[in-house]
């Protein structure tokens, strides 16, 4: 095998074992530094100059979107950061460069309550007026899934990689899995999820038991971020809804109304599973309902007799 590959091969080998990385982690580093090999080729991946690496990131500037370039940028910075603790390399080319450039920043997009209302009608509409069983019990785990993503604020992949015993109806919590291994406990807070919870848990028994996952298609293997997608805009298309709507539009509404209901930034962060307050506070632009509010009540002007 050609060094460079040997050298990355080895790599993904360490995050996998010792870093304990999950396997979409893993795929992305991947796809970011086989594309920086075949960047530089026929270079050897240890002879990487700092004037490798700045044409290397002035190519993927012109390629991709901000967000997608640090992000590759900090895969190559991990890989080498690798080379210099096995000792492969005497300089880091990182060290010689500074990488900085504004990100933009995009605002989360949410979803009207009066739509996700609308679209969760439209879904146990189809409950009561299925025609057979197998488009009732389908039409009850796509309930079962949105409920539990706007009841919690959870990812897509942590929802799809719910374990059986994740969920505990009794207590009313779930146990979530999110990035970098960190396990958080979500209470559900209301009865109405939870039945829906139950029926769906009955319904799948014997799915759920064969792919030990709490969500299960009907034929006994566990949901994919994909079917969920298709879902959301089967629904949004019955419920005759304009607005594109992606699973992670449910973390954001959830979100950003707790902070327009006067929940501590704190307790918002700990449920989403941020590392970072910094993260969280991304939703503090985008409560201007509750701005409004603020500067139309409490403002002194409005005491002002002039």
């Amino acid at each position: 095998m050609e060094n460079s590959q040997k050298y990355i091969k080895c790599y993904l080998e360490y995050c996998q074992i010792q870093k304990r990385l999950n396997e979409k982690t893993l795929r992305a580093y991947q796809i970011d530094l086989v594309q920086f090999y075949n960047f530089i080729q026929p270079t050897n991946i240890l002879e990487t100059t700092p004037e490798i690496l700045e044409n290397f990131f002035a190519n993927l500037h012109q390629k991709y979107k901000p967000k997608t370039v640090k992000r590759k940028i900090a895969s190559l910075k991990a890989l080498f950061h690798y080379f210099e603790y096995k000792e492969l390399t005497e300089q880091n080319p990182f060290n010689k460069i500074q990488v900085r450039f504004r990100e933009p920043v995009l605002l989360p997009k949410t979803i009207p309550l009066y739509i996700i209302e609308a679209f969760l009608s439209i879904i146990y509409k189809q409950i009561k007026t299925a025609k057979t069983d197998y488009q009732r019990k389908n039409a009850l785990k796509d309930a079962a899934v949105i409920e539990l993503l706007f009841a919690t604020g959870m990812r897509i992949s942590e929802l799809c990689s719910l374990n059986v015993d994740d969920i505990n109806l009794c207590d009313k919590t779930v146990l979530i899995y999110g990035k970098g291994s960190k396990e958080r406990k979500v209470q559900i807070g209301n009865d109405d999820v939870i039945n829906t919870l139950e029926k769906y848990k009955n319904d799948y028994e014997r799915e759920i038991q064969s792919c030990k996952y709490f969500f299960a298609n009907q034929s006994g293997r566990k949901i994919s971020e994909q079917s969920v997608r298709r879902m959301i805009n089967k629904y949004s298309s019955l419920a005759a809804i304009d607005l594109h709507i992606t699973p992670h539009m449910f973390r954001h509404t959830f979100a950003t109304c707790l902070l327009e209901a006067d929940v501590d930034i704190r307790y918002i962060q700990e449920i989403l599973g941020h590392s970072s307050i910094t993260v969280t506070e991304i939703y503090t632009h985008v409560t201007m309902s509750k701005q409004k509010d603020i500067l139309t009540t409490k403002h002194p002007r409005k005491n002002f007799h002039v």
